[in-house]
This record gives C-alpha cells, structure tokens and sequence, in this order.
C-alpha cells in the first residue's frame, strides 16, 4: 500500500469497517436529489444555474449570500430527510450545540475561515435561502414547480469559541411544505454510514445515491450513455473533447471509489456508458410501502408533480 494517499487509505478504513457491520445506519434521502444534484463549486455571480436529468430539469436561483454547493448541503440534504420521516414534523432542531449537530453529519468541528464549523454555517444559509424550481418536460405534457427546501430557519450567526456551548436559543429550521412532501412521499433509504464514508466527495455522494435509488427498480441491463451522464454529474465542465474526456476520467475515478463502498452494485464502464445491472439494493427498501401510507403523508392542492411511478428522471 506504499505511495497510497491518505485520502484513499482513509476511504479504505472507512469502507472496511462498513464491510464489518452486522447492521446499517439506515436515513433517507429525497427522491429528487437522487435524480438531480446542486452544484459541485460556486457557480459565482450567474443568476441562475440548472441541472439535467433526462426530461428532469433542476433550477437554481440563489439567495443573496450565494449558491450551495459541494458536500456540505448534500449532507444536509440527508440529515433534513431523514430527520423529517423520524420525526414527521417540518420543524426540525438542529442539535443541542453545533458540535453535536457536526457529529450528527458525521463532521469534525475545526475553526478557521475554511474550516469546517465556517464552511457549515455557511453552506446552511446558502442551502435555505436557494430559490429551487422543478422541470418535467413528458411528450404530451410539462409539469413544474417551486420546491425550496426551507420557508423558516433561525440558525448559528457565527462560530463560537467553543462549537460544544449551548446557545441561548437553538438553532431550528422549519422544512417548506413542498420539500416535506417531496421527502415523505418519495423517501430512498440509504446508509448514514456509506455517506461518512464518502462525504469527501461531493460527486461520490452523488453517484451513491443515485445507484441506490437506480438499483432499487433496475430489473435489466440499462447502458447510460456518456453524454446522458455528463448532462446529469458534469454540466459545469466544457462541452469539448477535452471536457467530455476530464468527466469520463473524474467519474470513472469516483464510480470505483463508491463501488468499494457499495460492493453489491453490478456496474462496468465501457467506451459508450455506464452499464448497470440488476444487483442487490445497498438498503432494504421494506417498509417505505407502509412509509408512504402513513398519516403524515400530505398531498399538495395541486397533486405532486412528482408522483410518477416510474420516477421523472429517463435514467
């Protein structure tokens, strides 16, 4: 293992321990953003930034401190799902003191302004003031909506000498009833644990939870072209030579990483796609039948534009 970066050897350790539960952590995840995904980095002063999944289209407008993007709001994303169908309540308390709430992302407090106690603060206003819009374009019909993740939130105003202090007011985020419905209705289960694994990546994050929700239905063989990838995982890189072949490199480099993580996934890379294959889903899916029964299941006036049961994304 000589000449491994630490990087690796810590995917490794972290990847082995998961191979040695005899149970998983079990939380869920929206069904949207296992189809669509925020931004990898700061799209900077542009108005608005979009992602595309076959007929499924993600806009994002951001509030006035910026975009969200990278880990941190997917990690948010997971702990607000799965807080939502713990809890069945869109007023969510986000942990006694930010350390815990750190370790519940499965975070390690530091300090400094790139640390990560900053950059969580940060990316949380960023995430809850982002003004997301939902696109579905179908051959007879186009459906769409607003769907922000938050309609309230009152949290930390700035790191504290001591990330375990209780504050005098906690900190709470209140989900918009669109985002609940989102959530409780079309909840993937996924493991806690493959995502402290990966969340050093936020395309890892990414490709995870999409093969848990693809595998989930899979039931032959389906090749997902480059290009069809490139538009859902890549669209900030170039459409070039050299962009489309950096994508297929940076991909292929992260699908191995989350392959040793979610060994089960039958999936081979070749000049024209990605193949995926029926496999095992990485998390039992038994249960979510009575999940979206439930009494707190709530229905927008409107119906939900992402009630298909085949889900809106081609892939």
């Amino acid at each position: 293992m000589a000449g491994t970066p630490s990087r690796d050897l810590r995917l490794l350790r972290a990847a082995a321990e998961l191979w040695d539960q005899d149970e998983q952590e079990i939380g869920f995840l929206a069904r949207l953003f296992t189809q669509t995904s925020l931004p990898y980095r700061d799209p900077g002063d542009k108005p608005r930034w979009e992602r595309r999944n076959g007929d499924l289209t993600l806009s994002v407008r951001p509030g006035s401190t910026g975009y969200p993007y990278g880990a941190m709001p997917r990690l948010l994303l997971n702990w607000l799902s799965t807080e939502a169908l713990r809890t069945k309540s869109r007023d969510l308390v986000l942990g006694r003191n930010l350390s815990d709430f750190m370790r519940q992302l499965g975070l390690t407090p530091t300090g400094g302004k790139n640390g990560t106690i900053t950059r969580l603060m940060k990316q949380s206003d960023r995430l809850f003031q982002a003004s997301l819009a939902v696109r579905w374009e179908g051959e007879h019909r186009v459906a769409g909506g607003q769907m922000n993740v938050a309609s309230e939130y009152n949290l930390w105003s700035r790191p504290s000498d001591d990330p375990e202090a209780h504050t005098l007011f906690p900190s709470v985020v209140r989900l918009s009833g669109d985002f609940f419905d989102e959530v409780t209705n079309h909840p993937v289960p996924i493991d806690l644990g493959a995502l402290r694994a990966l969340r050093g990546s936020a395309l890892r994050l990414d490709i995870y939870c999409w093969l848990t929700y693809r595998m989930s239905y899979l039931r032959r063989p389906s090749t997902v072209s480059w290009d069809t990838l490139r538009a859902q995982f890549g669209s900030e890189l170039a459409d070039t030579k050299q962009g489309r072949g950096q994508f297929r490199r940076d991909f292929a480099k992260h699908l191995r990483e989350v392959l040793l993580v979610y060994r089960d996934a039958n999936v081979e890379t070749s000049e024209s796609g990605v193949t995926l294959s029926p496999s095992r889903t990485h998390v039992p899916f038994k249960g979510l039948r009575d999940i979206a029964r439930s009494p707190y299941e709530i229905e927008s006036s409107t119906g939900s534009v992402f009630g298909n049961e085949g889900g809106l994304a081609a892939l």
